[in-house]
């Protein structure tokens, strides 16, 4: 359909397409607007086609088709500067064009976007005589590929049928064959659950028979073993009495002083039995000591503190310790992290239980040193040094409890001594009566020898 406006049916730029561009005519008037892009100057083109300028023609054409496209349809002075590009590059095309006549061999999409830019009078017809026969020639090409495909697929059915039928006569001979061998199998199968059968039955009565056999065997050993155990003691009876005879006999005395003897010290074995039994101490208290009264040169851990020694001094220490059944307590990981942290937990642990045993040994008080298990990856492998008890608290327990639990479970009255640099930990210990001593005295300690 072509339309015509201002009274002028003559005009080709007054007709309108009233169908979209083929694609092909479409694609061939982006190109001929990329070729001649590059002749004009930045101000002889449209606004939003100036940011396109430096591009090549084939990435103008990529990027700036669309754009292209718009405004070659909106802009008539851009369209006319494009016409004028064009027919200096192709001048016998838009002559041709110009006079009516388009050259009969010329490519119809060509002739279509030639005119699409030009519009000369009918380039609507042009256009869409173009766009008809580039749809004819796409439907004879696929007619011909559809054809070709049909034809492929045809010979592929053949081969595949004739595949197929050579493949199910191989199978068909192959499951023939597994049959007859399966047959052959199954004979061979029952003749050999037959002899499993009558062997299991053969077994089966053989076992019965080692059953029997074997209990019959451990009657006899059992009766033989009896009579020999009944043997042996009469045996163990005849010797006792002989030799119980002879001893009376070197001794000059009679069985009846014998068997006198031997019931006392009977008597005495049980009456010392029932001493241990029941846990008898010695007597060891005497009616004067239960008097109550202050006796000479007794000193408690207060006493000591009182005395005008430095809280620093180590002779604090060997007084505490010389006080009667004194107990040493020691938070492990704060005297060793005082004074040597820079060695590994585990030579911190030796190092400082060899320099207790060796306190140990020389006051003879009761050492406890007491480790933070929390630190452990697992339980520690260490046989604790003579005269030094080492403990380690339990998960969720830490060694600052674990301390004043040993604290609370002593009675009161008696000397404890707590080793810790812990301001908590002696706070809680001193109101529950034990003696807190800082770590740097104790490693003074151990440095004087």
């Amino acid at each position: 359909m072509v339309e015509t406006t201002g009274g002028e049916p003559d005009d080709g730029a007054a007709e309108v397409l009233d169908r979209p561009l083929p694609d092909g005519v479409r694609r061939r008037v982006v190109q001929i607007v990329s070729d001649g892009f590059g002749g004009l100057t930045v101000a002889e083109l449209p606004a939003q086609l100036r940011q396109y300028a430096r591009f090549a023609p084939n990435r103008r054409a990529k990027f700036a088709g669309n754009a292209m496209a718009a405004a070659l349809e909106t802009d008539p002075l851009f369209r006319q500067r494009i016409a004028e590009k064009l027919r200096e590059t192709q001048p016998e095309l838009a002559g041709a064009l110009d006079s009516g006549a388009p050259p009969p061999a010329a490519d119809p999409l060509d002739v279509a976007a030639a005119a699409y830019v030009l519009r000369p009078t009918g380039w609507v017809k042009l256009v869409t005589a173009a766009g008809e026969e580039a749809l004819r020639a796409d439907a004879e090409r696929a007619d011909d590929e559809s054809r070709a495909e049909l034809e492929r697929l045809r010979e592929e059915l053949a081969q595949a049928r004739g595949q197929t039928k050579a493949e199910t006569e191989r199978l068909r001979t192959e499951l023939e064959s597994a049959k007859r061998e399966a047959e052959s199998l199954h004979r061979k199968l029952r003749g050999a659950l037959s002899d499993v059968k009558r062997g299991e039955a053969a077994l089966r009565k053989l076992q019965g028979e080692m059953d029997t056999v074997r209990a019959d065997g451990q009657a006899h050993v059992s009766a033989a073993e009896s009579e020999t155990r009944r043997l042996k003691a009469r045996l163990s009876e005849a010797e006792a009495a002989l030799e119980a005879t002879r001893k009376a006999a070197r001794e000059g005395r009679s069985v009846e002083d014998m068997r006198v003897r031997l019931l006392l010290d009977t008597v005495l074995e049980a009456a010392q039995g029932l001493r241990r039994e029941l846990a008898l101490p010695p007597v060891s208290v005497r009616p004067a000591e239960t008097v109550d009264a202050v006796e000479p040169g007794r000193m408690t851990p207060k006493d000591i503190a009182a005395r005008a020694l430095s809280e620093n001094d180590p002779a604090i220490l060997d007084q505490l310790l010389a006080l009667p059944q004194a107990h040493l307590v020691v938070d492990g990981y704060n005297v060793t992290k005082t004074g040597y942290p820079q060695m590994p937990l585990e030579k911190q642990r030796l190092r400082l239980l060899g320099q207790l045993s060796q306190l140990a040994a020389q006051t003879g008080a009761e050492v406890t040193c007491v480790f933070d298990g929390a630190e452990l990856a697992a339980p520690v492998l260490l046989a604790p040094p003579r005269g030094v008890r080492v403990l380690f608290s339990k998960a969720g327990v830490t060694a600052d409890e674990l301390i004043r639990q040993l604290v609370r479970a002593e009675p009161p009255g008696r000397p404890v001594i707590v080793v810790s640099t812990d301001r908590e930990v002696a706070d809680g210990i001193a109101k529950a009566g034990a003696r807190p001593v800082a770590s740097v005295v104790l490693l003074k300690r151990f440095s004087r020898g």
